[in-house]
């Protein structure tokens, strides 16, 4: 049964292999080339006086954008590649060719059938991703410590083991549907549209809670501006600061409101006190990088703003529950496919 299983799949397991030798050679190179431009240009720079390291950094990050963000989308849709063309046709081919009912009527029970399938192609799906994952967060690793954020969509979901915990279950979910809807076509699409539902409810909806989340109360000063916080007054509105994100961490909420120093909401009347001041001031200030006049003043009015994050140093946390609760919805996934199969017209 191993044999002849192995058979029919090694086609498209040694089409996976020169894929994974092409993606493998990329990698290297760019991980080779980001150390070593990291090493002469940003930590050379950090070495010697009167180097802007800011502009520096930030001109590595724009030069390997593109070839770190090419590879990380790839593994990102791997998953489903891998439920579209291993996971569901495992099934269904057998059972629009008929060729189920020869194994079924030999000596070798649906059940063994169905778990020597299973286990070979998700073992095989797990290295294939896994390599492709360990190459991709060696490479990037210079450009992701620039970066900042671990927890960034895409870069969590492709780096260390996450993407074998989607790899697993794409192949268990592919299975499952074909044994359900015994129709190749169909199974592919609706595995797609359930892989990429997913992927985009686990970052939006669930990734921020899987722990409770700390929350801080952070006074409106400078360092709000420094870490990415825009102030936003609208009339007859409450004051709002946007794109605040403590460095390394999931911010849970992309705007918050301010409040005063009593807990109250901040509006226009609050800071009316403050004049909206022009001129080179301000020029100098948002060329710098800095609080305003007209900022500086609503700092000294002792507001702030209430936030809730995950902290960085819970990434690795993260990257586990993540991992472990796609091999359980996996595993689920195949006890009903194992269920299934019993039910099967043979």
């Amino acid at each position: 049964m191993t044999w002849l299983t192995w058979r029919q799949f090694r086609g498209q397991f040694l089409t996976a292999l020169a894929f994974l030798a092409a993606v493998a050679a990329f990698l290297l190179y760019v991980g080779y080339t980001t150390r070593s431009t990291y090493d002469t240009n940003v930590a050379g720079c950090g070495a010697a006086s009167g180097c802007n390291l800011h502009q520096v950094k930030t001109q590595f990050i724009s030069q390997f954008s593109t070839v770190v963000q090419a590879p990380t989308i790839l593994l990102m849709a791997l998953p489903a590649i891998i439920g579209l063309f291993w996971g569901t046709p495992l099934i269904t081919r057998e059972l629009e060719q008929n060729t189920h009912r020869l194994v079924w009527n030999q000596s070798v029970t649906r059940t063994h059938w169905l778990a020597v399938k299973l286990a070979l192609v998700g073992l095989a799906s797990v290295a294939i991703t896994g390599v492709v994952s360990l190459l991709l967060t060696w490479a990037a690793s210079r450009y992701d410590s620039l970066q900042g954020s671990r927890f960034e969509t895409l870069s969590f979901s492709t780096r260390n083991i996450v993407p074998l915990g989607y790899a697993v279950f794409a192949v268990a979910l592919g299975v499952t549907i074909g044994l359900f809807l015994r129709r190749t076509v169909p199974a592919m699409a609706a595995t797609l549209l359930a892989v990429a539902i997913l992927q985009l409810l686990i970052p939006s909806v669930a990734r921020g809670h899987l722990l409770p989340p700390v929350t801080e109360s952070v006074p409106y000063n400078a360092q709000v501006k420094e870490w990415g916080g825009f102030l936003a007054v609208r009339v007859s509105e409450p004051v709002i600061v946007t794109g605040y994100a403590i460095p390394g961490a999931l911010m849970l909420d992309s705007e918050v409101t301010m409040l005063t120093e009593s807990g109250e909401t901040a509006d226009e009347s609050t800071i009316a006190s403050c004049a909206d001041a022009t001129g080179q001031g301000r020029r100098e200030a948002a060329i710098n990088g800095l609080l305003d006049p007209w900022e500086t003043c609503i700092s000294k009015l002792n507001m702030h703003i209430d936030v809730s994050y995950q902290p960085a140093s819970r990434y690795w946390a993260f990257q586990w529950l993540e991992f472990t609760g796609f091999v359980l919805l996996a595993a689920l996934l195949s006890a009903v496919a194992f269920w299934r199969i019993r039910r099967v017209p043979g």
